[in-house]
């Protein structure tokens, strides 16, 4: 799946991501189709990051969009335990602390959550 440059690529209703709740979904990146995390942090604002740990390159969820989080409320990689701050995506504990989730831009417009930076 690509997208051209004016196609609008939808990932979500912004009302289906209450805030501070993560989000799994699919979308075209670099021509590619990937997996994505969205997160709405507790102010509202909507973040994204492939949902690729960069410890091991697997994906951050136990099953399909069900993530962990720590008692702290950070990201927790199912598989080996990397520990994520939200809204950042810096690794904080784990194999890959310094590392960070790989950020995909992302904007909300008419409701929806949509690919690419506002323009």
């Amino acid at each position: 799946m690509s997208s051209s440059l004016n196609e609008v690529v939808a990932l979500a209703p912004l009302d289906a991501l209450p805030p501070d709740s993560l989000h799994a979904c699919d979308a075209p990146v670099d021509g590619e189709n990937e997996p994505l995390i969205l997160y709405r942090d507790p102010q509202g604002e909507v973040r994204a990051w492939r949902n690729v740990c960069p410890h091991a390159g697997r994906r951050l969820d136990f099953a399909p969009g069900k993530f962990l989080r720590s008692k702290a409320g950070e990201l927790v990689c199912a598989v080996h335990g990397a520990t994520f701050a939200l809204p950042q995506g810096n690794c904080v504990a784990g194999p890959c602390r310094g590392d960070c989730l790989r950020a995909v831009p992302v904007h909300v417009a008419e409701g929806e959550v949509r690919l690419g930076d506002a323009g």
